[in-house]
């Protein structure tokens, strides 16, 4: 009778005793998807990459500082954060093909900390400025910049919130501000954060230090406007309302009943004490929803509402209060 050798198993790895058990194969779908996302950041890179810039600005006390910045026009206009150009006497701007430039300020806005500086050149790399209203909570997202000298620094990561509000440095909210998890270092600073489209999504304004995995960025429909006041007049007059606010799905039942054209509003957080919001008696959960005789989706919309053509002029609102749907009239202040 022949009898038959069974392979004795190894109780510690559940291999045949006295042979070496194969690594585990990589699955072709994880291979493939660690392959996509390694080429949509590549891609990205190879993209933007040659229109970020470094900026070094000095004070009238000879105190340096600087940050990033990135190229949005072929004739050399920058956008950078305002921090990093604050009282600035002299900005010198490093391409990342080593050439050093002088900058100059074109104008700044410190209730968005978003600044745009100039550099005399033509025929310059230049990013493509995307729309920061679509994005989505764990899209894909890339920064680059020129942290502590180092240029071309890359880092990835998600969207890991819409609709923060932050304090700039003037004491002003900024609002709505992204939320990543993409690893910055204070020189990144006025970088771009580009989606997977090499579109820039936003202007990397800040971190918290000592917190891992918490960095914001400007949305760049904010930046959008924000270069057009400034590219016409250097600087940005606009109407001030004196909240904070928020993007907030309406009720559907209130939508269907006071037959209003948007999926969402603005909900009021804040209300500081004797600025026009407050006088015209609108609260903290109130959801504006009409502006101007314009309906308010987000935030973003409130802010192109109140240019400076909004300044002193009586603005009709409607708001939803508890179920029901107010009106008020609101006479913006200069912010």
């Amino acid at each position: 009778m022949k009898h038959r050798a069974l392979a004795v198993l190894d109780p510690n790895d559940g291999s045949p005793s006295g042979q070496p058990r194969p690594p585990a194969a990589v699955p072709a779908d994880d291979s493939r998807l660690l392959d996509a996302y390694s080429e949509a950041v590549v891609r990205v890179v190879e993209r933007v990459g040659p229109a970020v810039v470094g900026i070094a600005a000095r004070n009238r006390r000879g105190q340096q500082g600087g940050g990033s910045g990135v190229l949005f026009a072929p004739d050399g206009y920058i956008l950078t954060n305002a921090h990093v150009v604050e009282r600035a006497r002299e900005l010198r701007i490093t391409l990342t093909d080593g050439a050093d430039l002088v900058g100059s300020l074109v104008g700044s806005d410190p209730a968005t900390d978003l600044a745009v500086v100039r550099v005399e050149g033509s025929k310059l790399p230049h990013a493509e400025l995307g729309s920061s209203e679509g994005l989505r909570v764990g899209q894909l997202v890339v920064a680059i910049g020129n942290p502590l000298g180092f240029s071309s620094t890359v880092s990835a990561g998600v969207i890991s919130a819409l609709g923060r509000t932050m304090r700039a440095q003037d004491g002003r909210l900024i609002d709505p501000v992204l939320q990543t998890d993409v690893a910055l270092n204070p020189g990144n600073s006025g970088g771009p954060l580009v989606d997977s489209r090499a579109r820039v999504v936003g202007i990397n304004t800040m971190i918290i230090l000592g917190a891992q995995g918490l960095s914001f960025a400007v949305p760049v429909d904010t930046a959008r406007w924000v270069i057009g006041q400034l590219m016409t007049a250097g600087k940005v007059r606009r109407g001030f309302l004196g909240v904070a606010a928020q993007v907030r799905p309406l009720p559907k039942r209130s939508a269907r009943k006071f037959d209003l054209a948007t999926a969402t509003g603005v909900e009021i957080m804040q209300v500081e004490p004797g600025r026009p919001a407050a006088k015209a008696d609108l609260r903290p959960g109130d959801v504006l929803v009409f502006l101007d005789g314009k309906p308010v989706k987000n935030v973003d919309e409130v802010h192109r509402i109140l240019d400076a053509s909004s300044i002193a002029r009586r603005l009709p609102a409607k708001a939803l209060r508890n179920g029901v749907l107010i009106e008020i009239d609101i006479v913006p202040d200069e912010g």
